[in-house]
This record gives C-alpha cells, structure tokens and sequence, in this order.
C-alpha cells in the first residue's frame, strides 16, 4: 500500500531546510564575490570613494561565511575551494586593479608588476592557508598577514584619500600594494581573532574594544577604518619585538651568577 501523499511532505520539507542550510553560506560567498566584482567596476570609472568599501563588506562576509558553515555543520571541501576562489577576486584582483586606477598608472609597466604582485602573493596566501589549516597547530595565530586584512591596507587607504594620486605622490602607492603583499607571504605571525572566548575574564575588555572600534567607525569611518588596519599590520611586528625582549630578559635572568651567601 502507497503511503498518502501528505506523509512525505514534512520529509520534503526537511530536506528543503537541509538544503537550504547547505547553500547559505555559498550565499554569503557569493555576495563577497559579488563585491570584489563591484570593487572592480567602479574602480575602472574612478569612483574611488564608491568603490574602496566594496572590499571592507567583503570581509564581514567572508568572516561570517566560515562561522554560518561552522554552526549550521555545513563545511565542505566545494565550500572551501568555493571561498579561496571568491577571496582571490575580492582581496587580490579587486585590490590590486582599485590600486593601479588610484595611483599606480604613472609607473606604466611598474605599476603593472606591482599589482600582480599583489594579486600572486594573495593567491599564494589563500594556497598556503588551505594547506596548513588541515595541519595541528596553534589557531590562535595566522601564518603571514591574512589577505582579506592585507586587502583592508589599500582599501582603507584609498576610501580616506580617494582622489588618485598623481605626481610624487603616486611613489605613495607602491609601499600601499607592496608592503602587505609581502606580508601575505612571510612566516611572521598575525593573531586570529576565530576564537574569540566570551568566558575568559578579559571578555568584557574585549566587548569595550569592539564597542569602541565600531563607535569610531560609524562616526568616523574614513581615519578610523586607516586606524584598524594599520595598526593591525603594525602589531606583528610590536608583538615579535615584545616576545624577542621577553626572550632576553629570560636568557639573562638564567645566565645571572647566584647571590654570595651571606656569612
């Protein structure tokens, strides 16, 4: 005996929310992509200032893609590839081309050669992260500079100052593309802020921080977002600097002669 077509509907209708749970965070890949494509378009007419932030929603994306697949259990290895491939546009191709319209013109062939650079440090990057995220290790750090914060460094830069360099100014340029795209592909460590613990007790220190960024932000966006990003560019090397004196205090502290003994 057939079973009546109104018993399967609930089990259709659960395979539908599945489904549907499965694809969101392509969705959200999607629109990340979507935005380094618009980056693109509007950097190719010179609207700088249209089209810097492009590159900023696109990372809020691409953070909450990776977070939706880890809550709704719908990781997979197409939604991996799928994201690697939209970063490339989003935080190599749609940087690199926003800058060369900005201000890297001037240098003709220069130019050229230092946007793909760029776009071959942030391909590079993308390559290396996937490899080592299936490799144990400790998650609290990023092996060289993520590429959706090295993205942030020209993106920031251009939505503050978005009307082209041209002149002696343009040689500005070059350190903006440059500087991040060999960070991408150094070994220096960049913390991740995945993990963030709201248990620990510098949680509330931690919700004041981002309270205060985001405050900063949606009153000053332009100077605050140059702020965020460079300062996070900067505290690798603060960071590398502060455990290498650490490093010396404890050497010197196990090489110092015992106290004379007292008579």
């Amino acid at each position: 005996m057939n079973a009546p077509a109104g018993h399967d509907a609930p089990h259709r209708h659960r395979r539908g929310i599945r489904r549907g749970v499965y694809l969101l965070p392509s969705l959200f890949t999607m629109a990340n992509m979507f935005c380094g494509y618009a980056c693109i378009v509007h950097a190719m007419h010179g609207r700088f200032e249209t089209a810097a932030p492009f590159i900023g929603v696109a990372v809020i994306l691409d953070m909450l893609d990776g977070r939706i697949a880890r809550l709704t259990g719908s990781t997979s290895e197409f939604g991996l590839q799928f994201d690697s491939l939209a970063d490339v546009i989003s935080f190599g191709v749609a940087p690199a081309i926003l800058c060369y319209n900005w201000g890297l013109q001037p240098f003709n062939k220069v130019g050229w050669a230092a946007g793909f650079v760029f776009v071959a440090a942030a391909a590079i990057r993308l390559a290396r992260f996937n490899i080592q995220s299936s490799v144990p290790g400790d998650r609290r750090y990023f092996v060289g500079m993520p590429s959706p914060a090295a993205a942030g460094i020209p993106a920031a830069t251009v939505f503050a100052y978005p009307y082209g360099l041209e002149g002696w100014m343009a040689f500005l340029t070059l350190p903006v593309v440059l500087v991040p795209a060999f960070l991408m592909v150094s070994t220096i460590r960049y913390r991740s802020f995945k993990h963030f613990d709201l248990r620990s007790r510098r949680s509330y220190r931690n919700l004041i921080l981002v309270a205060v960024v985001i405050t900063a932000v949606a009153t000053h966006p332009q100077w605050a977002l140059v702020a965020v990003s460079y300062t996070y560019l900067a505290s690798a090397f603060v960071g590398l600097a502060w455990s290498k004196l650490r490093r010396r205090e404890a050497t010197a502290g196990d090489g110092a002669p015992p106290p004379a003994e007292s008579h």
